[in-house]
């Protein structure tokens, strides 16, 4: 359904996007996510036709995104990061004006706008001037607006910021349905719950290029990521914790009061870290082997948090 062949996009002596490919299949809910300045918003962009890559092509649906836009709009809705709406006009109104920009009827416009409210659980407020909804109200309201041509893919560049967690859980929802009725969605997020709830396949980018790409078990595969033991103590005494940190020959991690450290074995690990705790006083709590998930495996790909 999307295909990227090796773009790449520079402002001035920045380049924002250096070689990116990555092909996403219809009705695959494909997760992009990487630190700020990586290069999500950029290739979105291009994929938007809001920017015309420096190199490299890129097709939707078969067409070519520069040579074939107007075809490539059709197909595609998108919701950017800020709220592409108008706060003195209805829900309603703001609805339909995007539907009018397709060139669907008034009459099918206005149809389709309160089919849209409905979904979203807005449709007693349709009337209601936009700039009386909450900030996760306009959201869903935006995310409406990207679908109200009922496009066949969904560009979704965190679509979630700023809304409250009520709203978020009927995005999820919603955003499932799409999904399920068979819409490829590109979803940019820095909530890492959001991808490994949502996401089928996920690309993490960095620095402008594509650096893995796969399922959740795939990722953690290529990371070396499996397993984590992690240990909570009562009584906390920092420097045992330390002594712990130089003494076990393993590469732990200590945050409060968990000591935590990654592991293929762990009938192999765990014994002499129990051991060990014992041998210095420390006092454990409590014991728990958790899979590696999306944030140490995207902290151990790219040696950053996503907000930094």
């Amino acid at each position: 359904m999307i295909e990227i062949r090796r773009i790449k996009k520079a402002f001035g002596k920045t380049e924002a996007v250096r070689g990116v490919t990555l092909t996403v299949s219809k009705g695959e809910f494909f997760g992009l996510l990487g630190p700020n300045g990586a290069g999500k918003t950029t290739t979105i962009n291009i994929l938007s036709t809001l920017l015309k890559p420096d190199a490299g092509t890129v097709r939707i649906g078969g067409y070519d995104v520069q040579r074939e836009a107007a075809q490539c709009k059709q197909l595609i809705g998108v919701v950017p990061q800020e709220l592409a709406l108008y706060d003195d006009l209805s829900a309603m109104e703001n609805l339909i004006f995007w539907g009018r920009l397709y060139n669907i009827k008034r009459a099918d416009a206005a149809e389709r706008s309160l089919e849209m409210l409905r979904l979203f659980e807005l449709d007693h407020r349709r009337n209601s001037l936009l700039k009386t909804f909450s900030g996760g109200m306009k959201r869903r309201v935006n995310i409406a607006a990207a679908m109200i041509h009922r496009p066949e893919i969904l560009l979704m560049d965190e679509p979630t910021v700023g809304v409250d967690p009520q709203s978020r859980h009927q995005i999820y929802q919603i955003l499932a349905q799409f999904s399920a009725q068979g819409i490829t969605i590109i979803y940019t997020t820095h909530q890492m719950d959001e991808v490994e709830k949502l996401c089928s396949r996920i690309g993490i980018i960095d620095h402008g290029k594509l650096i893995a790409c796969g399922t959740l078990d795939e990722l953690r595969a290529f990371s070396g990521d499996s397993q984590l033991i992690v240990v909570t103590f009562e009584n906390i005494q920092p420097d045992k914790l330390e002594m712990l940190k130089k003494k076990f020959s393993q590469s732990v991690k200590i945050a409060d009061d968990r000591l935590s450290f990654k592991t293929e074995n762990v009938a192999a690990d765990l014994p002499p870290l129990i051991s060990l705790c014992t041998e210095l006083g420390l006092i454990i709590r409590h014991v728990a082997i958790e899979r590696a998930n999306l944030e140490t495996i995207f902290l151990s790909l790219t040696g950053r948090k996503l907000r930094e």
